[in-house]
């Protein structure tokens, strides 16, 4: 089957409370997923964001992640993930590589679907984009 996953990632202070807001798109059916952490960072809500998406699926499917991250498409469709992983998390440069259990996770769930990552500017009038940009930060409010 295919979806197509959108994906955004907020966050009030850098770490601060932060959500994220999905949306599900397949077989002319829409989902929306948010959810909210009290002490987090912007780039853990993005991966986290995609993550709850993938998982919510029930089995393997062809998915389009579509989402405004550059640090979250970048990890994964420059091989950086795979490659601070195989180094025993650790960058180029031999610094540790950031949100890691997040990153593993993230790659599991690559390795069940075949997914793509595409990179959409933020706030620049992308309809769904700003629909997650809503959802991530309602969870943030709502808290």
């Amino acid at each position: 089957m295919k979806v197509e996953l959108f994906s955004d990632g907020a966050c009030s202070g850098n770490p601060g409370p932060g959500g994220y807001g999905v949306i599900l798109r397949a077989m002319g059916k829409e989902k929306e997923i948010s959810g909210f952490e009290p002490e987090t960072t912007n780039n853990r809500m993005e991966l986290r964001g995609v993550i709850e998406g993938l998982r919510a699926l029930k089995y393997p499917c062809d998915v389009i992640v579509t989402t405004d991250s550059r640090y979250v498409c970048d990890g994964i469709n420059n091989g950086w993930a795979k490659s601070w992983k195989a180094k025993g998390w650790k960058k180029s440069d031999g610094k540790p590589a950031s949100n890691t259990d997040l990153w593993d996770e993230l790659l599991k769930l690559v390795g069940i679907h075949n997914v793509s990552f595409k990179w959409v500017r933020g706030h620049n009038s992308h309809p769904e984009n700003e629909r997650c940009d809503r959802l991530a930060v309602a969870a943030i409010t709502k808290s």
